[in-house]
């Protein structure tokens, strides 16, 4: 499932965030695991280290993030293909780095080039690439937000294909990094059961939910030029309903899965400011490098629809935000309930919505489908029961990556299935025109609470699926 060649790792923003909490934890992981065979890291970041520094900020970095235990030789080893050039040192010294890195390999290699840096810096490092010569045989991770809308989101990538093409160019959303979400393409195409019923004739609504009870950090000024719709439905729900709502990809390979994402897509009727709201948290405006009277959202639902024939009427509801009372990331499938009851009026029948089929987002995959029973006894009373499968029900959970693992062998790889495209990006820019030229109102919300009350008008007549009524069933208890 690896590269074919040792790879030389260019990892710009190396003292971030991200590359402490993630990268490093993960290119660790992929090196010392076997995934790729040879593996060579150079930091590049503002700081002024040393590679002795670096190696010893790294090691910092992986006590605290790796998951798993750290053998001291594997940890050795790695730190032996640390290398570290300040950002300063201009394009000539990593130049020089990488051409060490792929000498001391000693056979023909690829390079990544992964982007750990806010958007405003993303084009300058695009650039020092560029005059350093390391373009060939080279692959560039890129991290969200692509654009800020239609006309940033076209700038953004004409300036990048003036030094990668587009096939060497990955726009990383970890979300569909995630087995979960890889998952849903496994059970709607590998599965006869489901996937005939995957359609407006059978599926009533479908909601997309990723509430998060954190809130926004250090990240607020940050934030303040983007907002809950640009952080995170664009680059991550809209890719998620991409999976939810494809048609079947003539194979299991990058340029088929991504058509089939981008039809859907280009599918996306545009999004009306009348079926978004748009949330605030009582307390934003008093944090620092947020404006007194800022309307920056921090929280987000809207309705949109896919026009085509599988999709016509089926109304995809998103939502999203931050200091809200759960964290979840869940889909939930709510399918048409039946037509005519037999079951007398005090049964239990339809006293608990339609039938769910649900998948939990989280790194462990989890999915329940809910349905009627009859409650055990005389008469006929019925119950809402569910079928639960987790990970954790398995002896494979230890062979999870976490999600950055995998997009980076991926794009090690050069394979695209996880990733978004230009055009794809540039579409969900368009047909988010409307909103973004008349946004509606912020609404203030209670941190802790599920969002501004109008959410209920929005997904009217149905509800929303979080809170659950009844929690997921844990695998870990025996009888369960």
């Amino acid at each position: 499932m690896g590269p074919r060649f040792p790879q030389v790792v260019v990892l710009v923003g190396a003292t971030g965030d991200l590359a402490r909490r993630k990268l490093l934890p993960g290119l660790f992981h992929l090196s010392t695991a076997g995934f790729i065979p040879g593996c060579r890291v150079i930091g590049v970041s503002l700081d002024d280290l040393h590679t002795d520094a670096f190696r010893e900020s790294a090691r910092g970095a992986i006590s605290e993030f790796f998951a798993r235990k750290v053998n001291e030789a594997d940890w050795n080893a790695f730190a032996q293909n640390l290398d570290y050039v300040p950002l300063g040192a201009g394009p000539a010294a990593v130049q020089a780095a990488v051409a060490k890195a792929e000498a001391s390999i000693g056979a023909e290699c690829r390079r990544l080039h992964y982007l750990s840096v806010p958007p405003s810096a993303a084009l300058s490092a695009v650039r020092m690439l560029g005059e350093a010569q390391l373009v060939e045989r080279s692959r560039i991770v890129m991290e969200k937000p692509f654009g800020t809308d239609l006309a940033s989101a076209q700038s953004l990538n004409q300036k990048l294909h003036e030094v990668f093409d587009e096939g060497q160019i990955f726009r990383i959303d970890h979300f569909l990094g995630k087995e979960p979400a890889q998952n849903i393409l496994a059970f709607r195409f590998a599965n006869g059961l489901f996937e005939p019923i995957w359609n407006r004739n059978f599926i009533d609504h479908i909601q997309i939910d990723v509430p998060e009870t954190i809130g926004l950090g250090k990240r607020a000024a940050f934030y303040e030029s983007t907002g809950a719709f640009r952080d995170m439905v664009v680059t991550h729900l809209f890719q998620i309903l991409a999976f939810v709502g494809m048609e079947a990809p003539t194979s299991l390979a990058p340029a088929p899965i991504g058509e089939e994402k981008n039809k859907v897509f280009r599918s996306m009727l545009p999004i009306q400011p009348s079926d978004v709201i748009r949330g605030q948290f009582n307390g934003y405006r008093s944090e620092e490098g947020v404006s007194p009277d800022s309307e920056t959202e921090t929280f987000i639902a809207l309705k949109c629809s896919i026009d085509n024939w599988r999709w016509a009427g089926v109304p995809f509801y998103l939502r999203t935000g931050k200091k809200m009372a759960e964290g979840q990331r869940i889909i939930s499938i709510a399918f048409r309930e039946p037509p005519k009851s037999m079951f007398p009026a005090n049964s239990g029948v339809g006293a608990h919505g339609p039938d769910h089929l649900t998948f939990d987002l989280a790194d462990a995959s989890k999915m329940s489908l809910s349905f009627y029973g009859k409650r055990p006894g005389p008469g006929m009373q019925l119950d809402k029961l569910s079928l639960q499968f987790a990970m954790n029900d398995t002896t494979l959970i230890g062979d999870v990556l976490e999600a950055y693992e995998r997009l980076i062998l991926d794009a090690m790889r050069g394979d695209h299935t996880l990733f978004t495209t230009a055009e794809g990006i540039e579409r969900l820019w368009e047909v988010s025109v409307p909103l973004l030229e008349s946004l509606p109102p912020v609404r203030s919300y209670v941190p802790g609470s599920w969002g501004p009350n109008a959410i209920h008008q929005l997904v009217a007549p149905h509800a929303w699926r979080l809170p659950f009524e009844r929690g997921w069933r844990d695998p870990n208890l025996a009888g369960a």
